[in-house]
């Protein structure tokens, strides 16, 4: 397969999966798309049983969902916007593993393919149709990509051990 080939397949997979993500981020920052904002995407966070105050958690993953996604879909900083995007999607396949794999029962199938592209994305980059190329590697460094992902699995397993029944 031609590198061309390839680089379009990037791009749609970072304009599909990227806007998608940005919209779900968008509910919980605006409650644009039928989501609750942050003041109802709070209460459902405490309910969930997260440490600390529940609007400033959706306050932080609507960012992360909504700035990551945003970013994935532009090719602008990939790799931390990737991690981004994976470590809110661990914490939030967490919450439906009891429901099983499959999103018809509630389940983890949804948020668990979201951070696996998200992790592809981070450690291949977004292709040559992209703003990262536009810019060079001034957002889009290896050790960026690896830094992020590093952090953004630390702060998912904090987030879930934490979280009381």
């Amino acid at each position: 397969m031609g590198s061309r080939w390839l680089d379009a397949g990037l791009l749609a997979l970072r304009v599909g999966v990227g806007s998608a993500v940005a919209a779900h981020g968008a509910q919980k920052l605006f409650g644009w798309f039928g989501g609750f904002g942050p003041d109802g995407t709070g209460q459902w966070m405490d309910s969930l049983g997260f440490a600390g105050d529940g609007k400033r958690n959706a306050l932080l993953s609507g960012v992360a969902e909504f700035g990551g996604g945003s970013l994935l879909a532009l090719g602008l900083a990939t790799g931390p916007a990737g991690a981004a995007v994976t470590g809110n999607m661990v914490v939030a396949a967490s919450t439906h593993a009891p429901n099983g794999f499959f999103n018809t029962s509630g389940g983890y199938e949804l948020p668990a393919t979201y951070g696996l592209i998200g992790t592809t994305l981070a450690l291949t980059g977004p292709g040559r149709f992209s703003a990262d190329q536009a810019t060079g590697p001034v957002f889009n460094r290896r050790w960026m990509a690896f830094a992020g992902l590093m952090s953004a699995i630390a702060g998912a397993a904090y987030m879930i051990t934490t979280r009381r029944p």
